[in-house]
């Protein structure tokens, strides 16, 4: 199961010090899945580009990394709170976690 947690746009500061001239749309979900009487906790990260008209999209999912929803709102606020992208969400997670 996929539900949305939260989305910003990338602030205008860190875009412009990438030298990125179009906007960049963070959104963060929570997922979850039943594996035998346990629900297992995940998240997801989905980067939209809007460059010039055509759109760019990038996901990253991790599953079962939390063993409750608590856990994984927090991250998620983390997270969302500094701007991480799919392709920076497994290292991010790693040092949080430490797995």
């Amino acid at each position: 199961m996929k539900t949305f947690f939260d989305g910003v746009f990338i602030s205008k500061e860190h875009l412009e010090e990438a030298g990125i001239k179009y906007p960049i749309k963070l959104e963060y979900y929570k997922t979850s899945r039943e594996e035998n009487v346990q629900t297992k906790y995940g998240i997801e990260v989905v980067k939209t580009e809007y460059l010039d008209g055509n759109v760019k999209i990038e996901t990253k999912e991790v599953r079962d990394v939390f063993a409750n929803k608590e856990e994984q709102e927090k991250i998620l606020t983390i997270l969302r709170n500094n701007e991480v992208t799919p392709i920076g969400v497994e290292d991010v997670l790693n040092d949080l976690l430490h797995i």
